[in-house]
């Protein structure tokens, strides 16, 4: 969604913004929701964590990875713009975090327990067990979630290897379907959240907007 198109959905009614938001996770869990057995059967990859592909892509998610790349930026640009290197760099470390923070909220809600339980048929966690625990729950992602929201920051932030950043968390989500991890909705619904979070916490930072690289 360009800028101007963001704009224009703020301003629209609260009925119609709910709608659409409602639409587009409809589209993203639902409707992979389809492909959850299939994925689980015809995309496994035996012990793929064991290749440093995989390996790498992973970490994508993982939000250390982007405390260090927050790091980078701060050590890299403080000294030509001290105040715009804090920025970036505290939008890199905190909306990957912000997004892994809700995604186990979001867990704790759906309570869909991981494919691994029961062969790929869709098992849910009972109230009553685990109450508070998103340990072994698997919608969405949470590595998905973050690499998502990461990767749509480092594109606002460096527009030109944009989709050098979303190539690595899409290879992030398909690894977490290939080693078993999650449904192919689990990682579809993470996608969208993560980069829903990002590009809302953007558009709401106008100083943020300006910021964009000129590389």
């Amino acid at each position: 969604m360009s800028y101007d198109g963001w704009k224009s959905y703020a301003r629209a009614p609260l009925a119609v913004r709910a709608t659409v938001a409602l639409v587009i996770t409809l589209a993203f869990l639902a409707g992979p929701a389809l492909l959850d057995s299939w994925g689980y059967h015809h995309l496994y990859y035996v012990n793929v964590y064991d290749h440093d592909w995989a390996r790498l892509l992973r970490v994508m998610g993982f939000w250390p990875t982007w405390i260090v790349v927050g790091l980078v930026i701060w050590l890299n640009e403080r000294d030509s713009d001290r105040a715009g290197a804090k920025r970036r760099s505290n939008l890199v470390i905190w909306i990957p975090a912000a997004s892994g923070v809700l995604c186990e909220v979001v867990k704790l809600l759906i309570r869909r327990e991981r494919p691994d339980v029961d062969a790929g048929s869709w098992v849910f966690r009972p109230w009553s067990e685990h109450t508070f625990s998103s340990a072994g729950l698997a919608t969405p992602s949470s590595h998905t979630m973050v690499a998502f929201a990461a990767a749509t920051i480092m594109a606002r932030l460096f527009p030109r290897a944009r989709w050098v950043f979303y190539l690595l968390a899409v290879g992030c989500a398909a690894t977490r379907v290939m080693a078993r991890a999650h449904y192919v909705s689990d990682v579809s619904f993470g996608a969208i959240l993560g980069w829903a979070i990002a590009w809302g916490i953007w558009m709401q930072l106008p100083s943020a907007s300006a910021e964009v690289s000129a590389s």
